[in-house]
């Protein structure tokens, strides 16, 4: 009998449930979002709109309209995974966690070093 492929599984990121709550209309002074918060919601919101296996998080940053955080991908599997392709997304989050706007910045072979700025 021959065995059947199975799909590699989707790693696992945050989702809705585990997005920040920002408090709002209690009286008292909203909470700002933290950089791990925005982080975790890069990740979640990357990997759903992509549909792509993140990495994890290279860069985050506070800016005037909220949080620009960079999100590494793997765009593509390849064997042996030193041959994945990988993608570095600029993600952009409001104060409230929520998507301003996303783009790839950068797409590189997992073993790249030499060219690369990060």
């Amino acid at each position: 009998m021959a065995e059947q492929y199975e799909k590699p599984r989707r790693r696992r990121t945050p989702t809705d449930a585990t997005r920040p709550q920002v408090a709002r209309g209690n009286g008292q002074r909203p909470r700002r979002l933290s950089a791990a918060d925005a982080a975790r919601s890069a990740m979640a919101q990357i990997g759903d709109l992509t549909g792509h296996d993140v990495e994890g998080v290279i860069s985050v940053e506070r800016n005037d309209e909220g949080w620009r955080i960079g999100v590494e991908v793997v765009e593509s599997h390849r064997i042996p995974d030193s041959a994945d392709i990988l993608a570095i997304y600029e993600v952009c989050l409001d104060e409230d966690a929520e998507l301003v706007s996303y783009r790839r910045a950068e797409r590189y072979s997992r073993g790249q070093t030499v060219g690369r700025s990060r």
